[in-house]
């Protein structure tokens, strides 16, 4: 009886076993759902999967954090991997739950449940039916209902990982972007400080940026692939669409058995994986930057990388044909790129080119390209514009891409074989060319040699007419050649006036850039670049010998933070400079002009352009052929490019030093009220220092968004240096700060570049750092900062006009500043 009673139990107890297992696949089976709609919503703890059961939506948790997360990750893998997150700047904390659901009208979002506030929005709307889905591509769609249509998807909006079928690029209809962002860090997914996107500010390439400034840059694209960088032959294919809408590049898997994705790392690595199913793990393939070399631009302007026994070095493009720009600093290991031995000679039309096979071609942020020409008409269009300083055309399935490019060739590499390196035509003086090449000038003279014997009256009295059409500003252009102490000439191109009048369509105003106290500067195409144009005013403060300065100061000098000039024009009373072209202006316009603009420096961008006019000044004191003083550095002659990094310009009033000078006087002073140091406004003596004193000042105009001059407060009379002084020994340094910055800022990068600025405006020249200096500062490589002393123009009340009674009365904490005999803007 008791066997019997002990059987049934036993029996009992199996099927109550058996019915909780089957209750708990129930439950999980009902965990998943194929869509959320209008009816229907995702819960934490449900999951939305793909029909193929390849990916699944829902919430999870970072290892060792509270915060909960919207994502989508692999479901077929048992290692939890997260490819896009929706709420990645907001998560969910404490003890509330997420819902993920539509509202009205029809607009998708994850909700707190308890305080029913919306941490994500999808921010569509809709007339029918709605729809989420999870497409077996990873995708999360949101569609209408009644006809299918696409409203919202999440590939529009990757995260820090490419999938097969997602997009790189932009659309110009829209202004879209599709980029990858890094995770903050493996357990943070807000967005970091890296990012990886298409450059399609001229012909597309890949750059992997760390906040504004690019570390890693790919060849362009080449029909396979973007050259110079690897890729996984027989795994994936790569594409690309090129054209007036938008820029978009996609791979896809050569086998749906295959798992691959490509991941940007918090780290700033872009590595392509696979799943490996036996190891169950994710292998890396492929992962740049590779080394050192890779860094961008990290060898200068015709400059090339190479490892040698796992040591990087930097060497010229061409030993033979270039040299060192700095041969002493080249020799520390302090690279600053290359020169040509040989200077081109455009005007006279004897410049050709030299082919460099297996490039990864050169940066072509200021390149220009079409698609329709020939070979031959892509090197007749780059010999005939003296700017252009090389050339390649690239073979496509489709036809052909003609690169031009119109500036120093930066970030070049040698690759090897299989790396998608390509031909560059690099121009070159005559006696540069090879044998085999084409030599123009040879050419020339075959030329001029038939037409002597067909007709040599003929020829002798074209030859006579030009000779006397040009004769004026052939003379004018030989009375700005200069020289330097090894008496090397300058290598500036000439332009025709009329060429620049058709660039800028007749000077018109609606080219119309601005104005300065050399006159009115516009804009103009030149063969499909931008530039400026700065045109000589008859009523200019800055006559003839500003003009020329300009040109000599700057012609020999090539730095990525100071204005390139690409030549000039001289003929009868027009004087014209011509400059690449800024796309963003002045860094005035973005401080204190407009309060729009301002909110977009935030401090990353604004340290970035501290950094950048240190290094412009670093090399114009230090590193360049001249020792330039610029003794007018300012907001409004720092000029932003696209990247909004800062260049030097306006070289009107600089004045260079040579052999062992150090400083000179001067009886006229010109500068700028607000940046003029005091030995300089008060006795003409200027040196580098001076400049140091201005970059303190331009410093602390960053920082605060405040100008030095016309700065008021309530609580003193003190101008924006005396502010600053103040409150640096009160300890609130961080008051000065502009207030669109308080809430995303480095308080202590921003401390330090406050003492920084301070110790730069001390009133002895001889307690002022060098800009060498400067710049390991700022980089925090001299660790903790001395304590500046008392700065220079405490305050700035009666600089014009000022009488005898307010110096005399002045005490010894405050400096004030009579000047009366100074030309200044």
């Amino acid at each position: 009886m008791r066997s019997l009673k002990g059987k049934i139990q036993m029996e009992e107890a199996i099927i109550f076993v058996s019915m909780l297992i089957l209750l708990h696949i129930l439950q999980t089976i009902s965990a998943e759902i194929n869509v959320v709609s209008d009816s229907e919503f995702l819960a934490e703890g449900n999951t939305l999967v793909s029909p193929d059961r390849t990916f699944e939506l829902g919430f999870f948790r970072p290892d060792g954090t509270e915060n909960r997360y919207l994502g989508i990750w692999y479901k077929k893998i048992s290692v939890q991997t997260v490819v896009w997150v929706a709420n990645r700047e907001y998560p969910l904390t404490g003890a509330s739950l997420g819902v993920l659901k539509i509202v009205n009208p029809g607009n998708l979002v994850i909700m707190n449940n308890v305080t029913n506030h919306i941490m994500w929005s999808s921010n569509t709307t809709s007339s029918g039916n709605t729809i989420a889905k999870l497409l077996d591509t990873g995708n999360l769609v949101l569609t209408n209902g009644n006809n299918n249509k696409i409203l919202w998807m999440s590939f529009d909006y990757p995260t820090d990982t490419l999938l097969p079928g997602m997009r790189l690029g932009k659309s110009f209809l829209t202004g879209q972007e599709w980029y990858l962002s890094s995770w903050r860090n493996s357990k943070d997914p807000a967005p970091g400080e890296f990012t990886f996107s298409i450059d399609t500010r001229s012909y597309p390439q890949n750059l992997l940026k760390q906040g504004a400034v690019v570390k890693y840059r790919s060849g362009p694209w080449n029909d396979k692939h973007f050259s110079a960088s690897a890729f996984l032959q027989n795994i994936v294919t790569y594409s690309i669409v090129i054209n007036k809408t938008e820029v978009a590049f996609t791979y896809n898997l050569v086998s749906s058995s295959v798992l691959s994705k490509a991941t940007l790392s918090s780290s700033g690595k872009y590595e392509r994986l696979v799943w490996v199913e036996e190891s169950k793990t994710w292998k890396v393939r492929i992962a740049f930057p590779r080394d050192i070399c890779d860094t961008y631009n990290i060898c200068g302007a015709y400059g090339r990388c190479k490892m040698m026994n796992s040591v990087q070095t930097c060497l010229c493009l061409d030993e033979k044909k270039f040299m060192p720009r700095n041969p002493k600093e080249w020799e520390t290991g302090d690279w600053h790129g290359c020169v040509r031995k040989t200077l081109l000679d455009c005007k006279n039309r004897s410049d050709g080119f030299r082919r460099y096979s297996n490039v990864k071609l050169p940066d072509t942020h200021t390149s220009w390209f079409n698609m329709s020409m020939t070979l031959k008409e892509c090197e007749m269009a780059c010999l005939n514009n003296c700017t252009c300083m090389g050339y390649a055309y690239v073979d496509m399935r489709e036809g052909s891409v003609c690169l031009l490019w119109f500036n120093d060739l930066i970030d070049i590499q040698l690759v090897s074989e299989g790396m998608g390196g390509h031909d560059i035509f690099v121009r070159m003086a005559s006696s540069d060319l090879d044998k085999e090449g084409i030599n123009i000038k040879i050419i020339l003279m075959v030329v001029f040699l038939v037409i002597i014997v067909v007709g040599l009256s003929s020829a002798w009295f074209c030859y006579t007419w030009r000779k006397r059409d040009n004769a004026e500003p052939t003379a004018e252009w030989e009375s700005l050649q200069v020289h330097d102490s090894k008496r090397e000439t300058m290598e500036l191109p000439l332009f025709s006036f009329s060429t620049i009048e058709k660039a800028t369509a007749s000077f018109s105003p609606d080219n119309k850039l601005g104005e300065g106290g050399f006159g009115p500067v516009y804009k103009g195409i030149l063969e499909g670049g931008e530039i400026a144009v700065k045109r000589l005013s008859n009523t200019s403060s800055q006559g003839l010998d500003e003009f020329k300065n300009e040109v000599i100061c700057i012609s020999k000098l090539q730095h990525r933070n100071l204005v390139k000039l690409l030549g000039c024009s001289i003929e009868g009373e027009e004087k014209l400079l011509i400059y690449e072209y800024m796309p963003n202006g002045s860094l005035d316009l973005f401080i204190f002009a407009d309060k729009i603009r301002s909110t977009i420096l935030d401090w990353t961008t604004r340290f970035h352009i501290i950094e950048g006019i240190a290094r412009g000044l670093l090399y114009l004191h230090q590193d360049s052929r001249l020792r330039i003083i610029h003794r007018d550095l300012k907001a409004s002659n720092i000029l932003l490019d696209l990247d909004m990094n800062p260049k030097i310009s306006d070289f009107g009033i600089a004045r260079s030093f040579g052999g062992n000078e150090n400083e000179a006087n001067t009886e006229r002073v010109v500068g700028t009220y607000g940046y003029m140091s005091p030995e300089y406004a008060l006795d003409g003596l200027f040196s580098t220092k001076s400049d140091v004193f201005s970059f303190g000042v331009l410093v602390l105009e960053i920082i605060s968004g405040k100008r030095n001059r016309g700065f008021i407060h309530s609580d003193h009379s003190n101008n924006l240096i005396g502010h600053a002084w103040t409150m640096h020994n009160e300890s609130r340094s961080l008051e000065l700060v502009d207030t669109n910055l308080q809430e995303a800022m480095n308080p202590s990068q921003v401390s330090r570049s406050i003492v920084v600025a301070l110790l730069c405006v001390q009133q002895s020249p001889d307690d002022r750092p060098n800009m060498s200096s400067v710049v390991r500062m700022l980089g925090n490589e001299l660790g903790a900062l001395q304590n500046p002393k008392q700065p220079a123009f405490f305050t700035e009340r009666n600089i014009i006009g000022g009488n005898s009674s307010s110096s005399t009365n002045a005490t010894s904490s405050t400096n004030y500043l009579t000047v009366t005999e100074v030309v200044a803007r």
